[in-house]
């Protein structure tokens, strides 16, 4: 007669063991079981399509960040990724839709600081930046340019100054949205140039590049990756990068700290789990993530978009997610800011 049998009849024969042994060796058993499973989930891992959330429309910096990785890392799990552009909100659209999904690795999200560390300080959101997810690699930092239309009477940002200063609410700047990266970018340089200069919020950065390009806005701060193939165009006039530094890539753009004292700022952009990942598959997708970041070809290309590429593992980049959180609350207060 085997086990099976004696679970159904609701009696088990006593053959004189003590039963808080068996019921310790049982717990035992079904840890193990766990475990067996789990390793074997994370070694068969991914046996389906991906899909990689993205929190702004296609054309801005988390999008080119995400269509530039996502296909080597595919390759690097044997399946498709499939981008899904969850636009809204500055990004919290997505990151909310990434909190809540299942932790089985088939989402994932490329997050930038904003969603992380710039909204969590101005509003109350549906998810933790820290409690909710598990950061799994963060890819690099990438710096922002300052970017007017063409018609704008300003080649620097000492020039762009002096106009706003001339004439004040004269000048309007396009974001990404109210809370984002480009939002903070613009009211910091508001605040250090000491201009007053209007924001218009758009549904992410592609639709403010679009706007800024047809001359319907005057200035954009943005991310360097999405603004390249237009100031290579002429569409656009780049008058600086916000890093501490001059970009590597355009050592011909000064630093707007160069000109307005204390000014700086930087994008990142990581990839993360819903909290609830186990650590074998957090583990795999790291390892995966970080020989991507560090192919040759890979860094070239990051490089030439303005990032300074990382791949770190996902203790650093929680604590990285910790210490941007910090930071945004200072220049939040400084800048005074307020979402409409």
């Amino acid at each position: 007669m085997n086990a099976f049998v004696f679970a159904e009849s609701g009696s088990v024969p006593d053959f004189g063991w003590d039963r808080a042994a068996v019921s310790g060796f049982a717990l035992v058993a079904v840890s193990l079981l766990a475990g067996v499973t789990s390793e074997s989930c994370a070694q068969t891992y991914p046996s389906r399509p991906i899909r990689m959330l993205v929190g702004y429309p296609p054309g801005g910096p988390a999008d080119v960040t995400a269509r530039l990785v996502s296909p080597y890392l595919g390759e690097a799990l044997g399946q498709s990724i499939v981008i899904d552009n969850r636009s809204g909100a500055g990004g919290t659209v997505a990151s909310t839709t990434l909190a809540r999904a299942e932790a089985d690795g088939y989402t994932i999200g490329i997050m930038a600081n904003g969603e992380l560390a710039i909204s969590p300080n101005l509003r109350k959101l549906p998810y933790d930046p820290v409690r909710d997810f598990a950061p799994v690699s963060r890819i690099g930092v990438n710096q922002l340019a300052l970017v007017v239309h063409p018609s704008v009477q300003a080649k620097s940002t000492a020039e762009l100054v002096a106009l706003a200063k001339a004439k004040p609410g004269a000048v309007n700047f396009a974001s990404a949205g109210n809370g984002s990266t480009a939002h903070l970018a613009g009211e910091l340089f508001k605040t250090l140039a000491a201009v007053d200069i209007v924001h218009v919020p758009y549904k992410g950065a592609g639709p403010a590049m679009t706007d800024l390009i047809g001359g319907q806005v005057h200035m954009l701060i943005t991310g360097y990756p999405g603004a390249l193939p237009h100031i290579k165009s002429g569409r656009l006039r780049a008058l600086g990068v916000t890093g501490a530094r001059r970009l590597a890539a355009a050592p011909e753009l000064p630093a707007i700290g160069e000109t307005v004292k204390g000014y700086e700022v930087t994008s990142s952009y990581g990839v993360l789990l819903p909290a609830r990942a186990s650590q074998q598959l957090v583990a795999r997708l790291h390892k995966e993530t970080a020989a991507v970041v560090k192919k040759p070809d890979v860094q070239e290309k990051l490089i030439a978009l303005g990032f300074e590429p990382e791949g770190n593992t996902p203790a650093e980049y929680a604590g990285q997610i910790k210490s941007e959180l910090a930071k945004w609350a200072r220049v939040i207060r400084i800048s005074k800011v307020q979402t409409e």
